[in-house]
C-alpha cells in the first residue's frame, strides 16, 4: 500500500497539473472560454503597461501572456504524467510563475478577489514541493539512525567483553 506522502503528492501533482494545463491553455487561446480568453488578453495588456521596462526588452503584452500561458501549460502536463524529479522541477517553475503573477497583480492595484487564485495555487504548490522533498529526506535519517543503533550495539559488546 502506498504511503500518505505519495498519495499526497500524486493527487497534489494531478489536481495542480491538470489546473495548469486550463489555465494556461485560456491563456493561449479563446477556444475553451471566449470571455476567460478577452479578460486575459485585457489583463496582460494592463500588466505590460505597469511595466515599461518589458516593453523596452521587446517583450509585448502577447509575447509576456504566451511565455507564462505556454510554461502553464507545459509545467501542467509535466506535473500530471511525468514521474520523478522533472516534476520537482515544474513545480518550482510553476512557483516563480504565480510569485510574478502575484507581482503584476499588485503592480496594477488588483483586488484579492482578482488574485485569491493565485495565492492558493502558490501555497498549494509550495505544500507539494515541501511534502516531495520531505519525503527524499526522511529515508536517509532513518537509514542513519539504524546505522547509530548498530554502532551503539557493536560498542556495548566490545565493552562487554
Amino acid at each position: 500500500m502506498a504511503s500518505p506522502r505519495t498519495v499526497t503528492i500524486v493527487a497534489l501533482s494531478f489536481a495542480l497539473g491538470l489546473f495548469f494545463v486550463f489555465m494556461g491553455t485560456i491563456k493561449l487561446t479563446p477556444r475553451l472560454s471566449k470571455d476567460a480568453y478577452s479578460e486575459m488578453k485585457r489583463a496582460y495588456k494592463s500588466y505590460a503597461k505597469a511595466l515599461p521596462g518589458l516593453k523596452k526588452i521587446g517583450i509585448s503584452s502577447v509575447l509576456l501572456r504566451k511565455i507564462i500561458g505556454s510554461l502553464e501549460v507545459g509545467c501542467g502536463v509535466v506535473l500530471t504524467l511525468v514521474p520523478g524529479r522533472p516534476k520537482d522541477v515544474a513545480n518550482f517553475l510553476l512557483l516563480l510563475v504565480m510569485l510574478a503573477v502575484l507581482f503584476f497583480h499588485q503592480l496594477v492595484g488588483d483586488p484579492l478577489k482578482r488574485y485569491a487564485h493565485a495565492l492558493v495555487f502558490g501555497i498549494l504548490l509550495t505544500c507539494r514541493l515541501l511534502i516531495a522533498r520531505q519525503s527524499d529526506d526522511r529515508p536517509e535519517r532513518e537509514d542513519s539512525r539504524e546505522e547509530q543503533h548498530i554502532n551503539d550495539q557493536e560498542k556495548n559488546k566490545v565493552k562487554q567483553s
